[in-house]
Formats: C-alpha cells, structure tokens, sequence
C-alpha cells in the first residue's frame, strides 16, 4: 500500500492497478503494528524542522509491528563522499555532453527524488539532533539570513536548508523533449516559452544526522547506516 501528499500522484497508480491513498506523513490513517515493513523515500527531508522530522520517523516506527523493519532515504549534503561524486552531481556533464543548455535563469528539475545532490563546505548545520553528534565534515555555521537560499541544480550543497527550482511540465515542448527539463538542443535556436517555476524546501542531511534521530528514539534499534549515490539510509527494526 503506497501513499503521498500528492492526488495526482496517488491517481496515476489507481490507473495502473497499485493500492496507494493521500495521506500526511506525520499522521498516516492506519493502526498501529500494522506493517511488516515500511519505507520512506525522499520524503522527510521535505519537513523544515527537527521535530517534523523526527515525528516522521515516529510514525513510521509506529505503523511497524514488533520486528517490521523500516528503510529511509534522504538527500545527503555529502555529494562528494570518499572521493567519489555522486550520480546527481554527474549528471551535470553528461548533459553537456548530449549538447543540451540549460536556459539562463532556469535549472532543471531535480533528480532527488530519486537521487540527491551536494558537498558540505561552509554549511549551516543547525539542526539541534546533530548538534549532539555532529560530524567533522559538516562544520556548523549560524545562518545570517533568514532567507533561504536557492539552489543550482546539479552542483554540490552550500546549505542544509535550501530551495530547488522546480519546473511544472507545460509551456511549449518540442517533439522527443524531455518533459523534466528546460534545455535546448545542441545549434537551435529557437527559445521556448518557460515553464512556471517554483521551489520546493529541503533540508539536506549531514553523516550521521539520521542516524542520530532515530537512535533517539527508544522504540527501534539501527540495523544498519550507509551512504547511497548522495543519499543517507538508514534500516530500522521496531522494538
């Protein structure tokens, strides 16, 4: 059984026969102990506070039965980990390479939500559960500006807490565009209508922040913590 905030999401897996619902994170309609299993991709780095964040990983500790595990992922600040980029960062060139231009003022539409984006120099990392356990890569800066800042996509992180362009699909596409991006093909010269943008927030999680969250909650035990192609996992086990 799947579930997201979004209705129009939701309504493409009723057209192709999934169980999914809408439904809030911090508050999924189902009883408690229910699942075996539950995950959570690319969703709690959405929520803007530690306590959001942390109510979500509550939730999701509630619906498990005793001995259901749990698996989260989230955009991780460290896009850049053990020498290696991360694919979200590497997508950058390959579209160079293809000859596509990104139109000035525009960016593309993040991959996130399937893979992230970042590397932590000079971030803010304010968040009150990894002041605990803070990692020696994420140095912690006090924000002096309350505005957010907005992200360039494909290139590392410069902030825990951000914007990134979101582009809704419209305006005028050529035949055997992809709908996702805002690009040119390579000599043409012919500009296209922009699409309407908007900006989603993320909070990007420096090593060892997800973990730290859910080892402070006394109803699951951390199986297992890793890195994944810019996202930070974590597996859970409810108690």
């Amino acid at each position: 059984v799947g579930c997201d905030r979004s209705k129009n999401l939701v309504d493409i897996c009723g057209e192709k026969d999934f169980q999914a619902l809408v439904c809030d994170a911090l508050s999924v309609p189902m009883r408690s102990g229910c699942c075996d299993a539950c995950i959570s991709i690319a969703v709690i780095h959405h929520f803007s506070t530690a306590e959001r964040r942390l109510a979500a990983i509550r939730e999701l500790a509630r619906l498990l039965r005793p001995g259901g595990t749990a698996l989260i992922y989230v955009w991780a600040m460290e896009q850049e980990y053990k020498n290696q980029k991360s694919k979200y960062l590497k997508e950058k060139n390959a579209s160079k390479d293809r000859g596509e231009e990104i139109i000035a003022g525009t960016a593309q539409r993040p991959l996130c939500d399937q893979v992230p984006s970042g590397s932590g120099q000079g971030s803010a990392c304010s968040d009150p559960l990894l002041n605990d356990s803070k990692d020696e890569g994420c140095d912690a800066k006090p924000a002096t500006d309350s505005r957010l800042p907005v992200h360039t996509n494909r290139t590392s992180f410069h902030s825990q807490d951000l914007l990134v362009p979101w582009h809704l699909k419209g305006g005028t596409k050529k035949k055997g565009q992809n709908v996702h991006t805002l690009s040119l093909p390579a000599g043409s010269k012919e500009l296209q209508e922009p699409s309407p943008v908007f900006h989603r927030y993320y909070h990007v999680f420096c090593e060892g922040e997800l973990e730290a969250a859910c080892r402070s909650l006394d109803c699951v035990r951390v199986q297992k913590s890793y890195y994944d192609q810019g996202n930070w996992c974590v597996v859970l086990e409810k108690l």
